[in-house]
């Protein structure tokens, strides 16, 4: 918590400045629109986040279950719960991995199993966000839905190469031991050259042991095809419901919308998204979200979906991860 303090500022600070650029004009005419929200569709809106984040939890529990038989799906949804708040307050959401490493790693995995599970997990994750990522680019290519914003083009093909980058690195990682060994090898012998490392020989032997438990426990995980399969699709399932929440807002604002576009509308603001190096890539989302549906939401209502989408989003998130986080903490004393 206190080696986060400047993440909690950035984000509270990007908040003000993001809730004073959307409310200082027009200010009563968003407030009315803020209170006129279909609750049916607002509700509609947040158990399909709840939705999405079940779904990942199953997904975990799919990568688990190959190695650990006791593991239950109830603690696969409690991990990514919890998940959600480490991925809110650090850039790039980078802080959630470790979270479900270290977590597994107290379940009684060792630690080479663990970060295989969570590597896999990414793995897939990434499939299905790049593949909703290239439906989106070659559907909005052929009909000509979104802007030419040319700005905002350079911004999705920085983020689609990035993310298409992580899965070729995460195969590597996955499945290259000879890779592996030398980087984690040439690490530990530049940190004895400048004396960051003390026990060179020791940690090289530790080194060594992880990288043969992390691949061992990669053939198990990546051997069972149909399993993976299924958890890509799994994870691309989730995603369309992650992508499908601006329209049950628009909607509760009585604004028409196709779900196919807005899927791939959505789809591309995530791309920019995933290029913010500011926790919750705040500032980025809203500006992407405000750029590309501004082609289907008009006037005040459109400052207001793109608020209640981020809460939906992010802020429920981080505060239901730090409610279950307390709460686990509090019962385990």
């Amino acid at each position: 918590m206190k080696n986060n303090k400047r993440n909690y500022i950035i984000i509270l600070l990007l908040t003000a400045i993001i809730l004073y650029l959307v409310f200082k004009d027009n200010f009563t005419e968003k407030i009315k629109y803020l209170f006129s929200f279909d609750i049916k569709w607002l509700l509609f809106a947040f158990i399909l986040m709840i939705s999405y984040w079940v779904l990942k939890g199953i997904v975990l529990y799919y990568c688990v279950k190959k190695i650990d038989k006791t593991y239950t799906r109830k603690k696969g949804i409690n991990l990514m719960l919890t998940t959600q708040f480490f991925h809110a307050i650090t850039p790039f959401s980078t802080g959630g991995q470790p979270w479900q490493i270290y977590k597994l790693k107290k379940e009684g995995l060792t630690l080479g199993e663990s970060t295989t599970i969570i590597v896999e997990d990414f793995i897939v994750y990434q499939i299905a966000l790049v593949s909703l990522g290239l439906i989106a680019v070659v559907v909005n290519n052929t009909f000509n839905i979104l802007s030419k914003d040319s700005f905002l083009k350079y911004l999705v093909t920085i983020g689609f190469i990035i993310n298409a980058l992580i899965i070729v690195l995460l195969f590597l990682v996955a499945f290259n031991k000879k890779w592996n060994k030398k980087i984690i090898n040439g690490t530990i012998n530049f940190g004895a050259k400048i004396k960051v490392i003390k026990d060179k020989e020791s940690l090289l032997k530790k080194a060594e042991n992880f990288i043969n438990n992390f691949h061992k426990s990669a053939d198990i995980l990546f051997k069972h095809k149909l399993n993976f399969i299924k958890i890509i699709l799994l994870n691309f399932f989730a995603l369309s419901l992650l992508y499908l929440i601006p329209y049950a807002l628009m909607r509760g604002l009585n604004i028409n919308a196709n779900p196919f576009i807005v899927v791939i509308t959505s789809a591309y603001v995530m791309l920019i998204g995933g290029v913010v190096p500011v926790p919750g890539a705040a500032g980025g989302l809203e500006y992407s979200f405000m750029s590309f549906f501004k082609n289907f939401i008009k006037g005040p209502k459109l400052s207001i979906i793109m608020i209640v989408w981020r809460i939906i989003t992010y802020y429920f998130g981080l505060i239901i991860g730090l409610f279950i986080l307390s709460f686990c903490e509090e019962d385990n004393k």
